[in-house]
């Protein structure tokens, strides 16, 4: 789903759902737009699951932004960095990474804002989760992550 987007407040970003919600919005096809973000989303909590921090950044442009704790930061190499200097710190994530409550909501034909909540689950430590707010964009024949914002 980032930065998946995860997390201002755990360290880094992003996202993915078991479940989606679609708005529709007059000119978008919503139900296609949904169903490929969704996809996007879930390889990136397969990557994260499986230990793969380059899988889980596939999905954002190099120039995607994320909001950290002085404000908006730019570039895919800075998620990539508070990935690694937070969840990342053994090379690897502790827990897994599942997404729920997750909305798509297409602004336009080549936008889509996506909401939801993250949680981070098992080696033996307590739960820890929260909500996101991510825009794609879909200008190159791929939907990709153009900001994260997870809290």
């Amino acid at each position: 789903m980032r930065r998946l987007l995860l997390l201002t407040a755990l360290g880094g970003s992003t996202l993915v759902s078991a479940c989606i919600t679609v708005k529709h919005s007059a000119g978008q096809p919503a139900s296609n737009a949904a169903a490929t973000i969704k996809m996007r989303l879930d390889s990136t909590a397969i990557g994260w699951n499986q230990g793969s921090l380059a899988t889980y950044m596939m999905v954002y442009e190099p120039d995607a932004s994320q909001m950290g704790s002085k404000g908006v930061e730019h570039g895919r190499d800075v998620i990539d960095r508070t990935m690694r200097a937070g969840f990342w710190k053994t090379g690897k994530p502790l827990q897994t990474l599942r997404y729920e409550d997750v909305e798509v909501r297409p602004l336009g034909e080549h936008h889509a804002l996506v909401t939801g909540r993250f949680v981070l689950t098992g080696a033996g430590r307590p739960d820890q989760g929260g909500v996101f707010t991510t825009v794609w964009s879909n200008t190159s024949g791929e939907w990709r992550m153009i900001h994260d914002h997870s809290s």
